[in-house]
């Protein structure tokens, strides 16, 4: 599993993971499983943005939080181990072989008490979460999921998410391809559009990072 999809040289990112990285074993053995045994192994977010996400979750004191994309669960353990004792992370996900291994690491960390795991397309759970009342409760989300959708997961995100929540998404530069105006597949193309839209939307403030492929903060400013 790459560490970095934009170019960062490679004794910096060694440099990082010696002097930044606290990783628990847990994930650290989450992390080494997926690599060895999943094809998609890229697909899961990098040690160093785990550890950057948990601060985040720390910062703003998340309590309730959602994540959209759960593959092998890497992002989802950074987040329920960063939670306090009371956290909740609500994980949406269409994959029962993927998930599997989520679980099981939950499980074996101590946090499986505090994840749901919502196996449906996440269009369906978010809309579900908004018809139970749920809008304005949540502090934090992160989408890692199918790119085409990501504006349909930004606009519900963005009602379940409390005045000051922080949104994050990832894969936001797409290997560089959103800069590229020649590339104009499915995928860059939703990103780029996503990108347009959360620059000029004043319900948010927004800041697109150079971390690994691409990260976005979009903390909501409305109610």
């Amino acid at each position: 599993m790459a560490n970095s999809f934009l170019g960062l040289d490679e004794r910096i990112e060694d440099y990082l993971m010696r002097n930044s990285l606290r990783e628990p074993d847990v994930l650290r053995r989450l992390r080494e499983e997926t690599v060895a045994s999943n094809p998609h192994a890229e697909m899961a977010v990098s040690p160093i943005q785990g550890q950057f996400m948990m601060l985040l979750v720390k910062l703003i004191g998340a309590v309730k939080t959602l994540e959209v994309g759960v593959f092998t669960g890497y992002s989802s353990l950074c987040t329920a181990l960063a939670l306090p004792p009371n956290g909740r992370v609500v994980a949406c996900d269409v994959s029962e072989e993927w998930t599997s291994v989520a679980r099981r690491y939950w499980a074996e960390a101590g946090v499986a008490d505090k994840v749901t795991l919502r196996l449906a397309p996440a269009v369906e759970t978010l809309d579900a979460l908004l018809r139970d009342g749920q809008a304005g409760t949540f502090d934090f989300a992160f989408i890692d999921a199918d790119k085409p959708n990501y504006d349909n997961y930004y606009e519900r995100a963005l009602k379940l998410v409390r005045r000051g929540g922080l949104i994050i998404f990832d894969n936001m530069l797409w290997s560089g391809k959103v800069a590229d105006p020649s590339v104009q597949d499915a995928q860059t193309v939703a990103l780029r559009a996503l990108n347009e839209k959360l620059h000029h939307d004043e319900r948010v403030f927004v800041s697109l990072l150079p971390l690994r492929d691409g990260i976005s903060l979009a903390v909501k400013q409305c109610d």
